[in-house]
């Protein structure tokens, strides 16, 4: 960092340096920052015009940069204890079940979306996805062994489906046990 002059004061170098940083901070109170823009806009106008220049230059550069940043994808929810045991029990109902045997991974994806977006729209709490526990074929390739019950929770985990799902978790036995999954369907807003 270079000297400063008076106190208070930033360098040239400090203050492009300074809008740097600046130009890739989210503002808390976007209303404020709109004041502190134009404060800085004052300050530079008032200083030499090579480092006003150069600041300009800097923060131009820098302004495509700073798009807005993808919004973080919703939590995701295990059942609560009491519910679950409910669901087993068999005094709440799963509100729908599909059955993904014998597709495609590509097939059971579409699927798998199609379903649970109509079960949002029907107001389901609780459905049932069963992907089952794979084949004990001694034909299947090395770990291509229950493909959908390993790749459907991660579907259930991916971004474009956060809106949907709340939470999920291996079913009962009485349910499908390992070869099946709840999932919580998130209320529509």
């Amino acid at each position: 960092m270079a000297r400063r002059g008076k106190k208070g004061t930033l360098s040239p170098e400090d203050r492009e340096l300074w809008g740097k940083v600046a130009k890739t901070l989210t503002p808390l109170h976007p209303d404020r920052a709109q004041e502190l823009k134009a404060e800085l806009e004052k300050i530079t106008e008032t200083e030499p015009a090579a480092p006003a220049k150069a600041l300009k230059t800097a923060t131009a550069i820098q302004a495509p940069a700073a798009a807005k940043a993808p919004p973080t994808p919703l939590p995701l929810h295990q059942l609560e204890h009491r519910y679950r045991r409910k669901l087993v029990r068999g005094v709440k109902a799963i509100d729908a079940r599909i059955d993904l045997h014998g597709l495609t991974q590509h097939q059971a994806h579409d699927r798998l979306r199609g379903f649970l977006y109509q079960a949002q729209a029907r107001s389901h709490k609780v459905v049932l996805v069963i992907t089952g526990k794979g084949s004990g074929d001694a034909r299947a390739y090395m770990d291509e062994r229950g493909v959908l019950r390993r790749m459907v929770p991660q579907w259930l985990s991916m971004p474009d489906l956060r809106s949907v799902v709340l939470g999920y978790e291996e079913a009962h036995a009485n349910h499908g046990g390992g070869g099946a999954l709840y999932v919580r369907i998130r209320k529509r807003r």
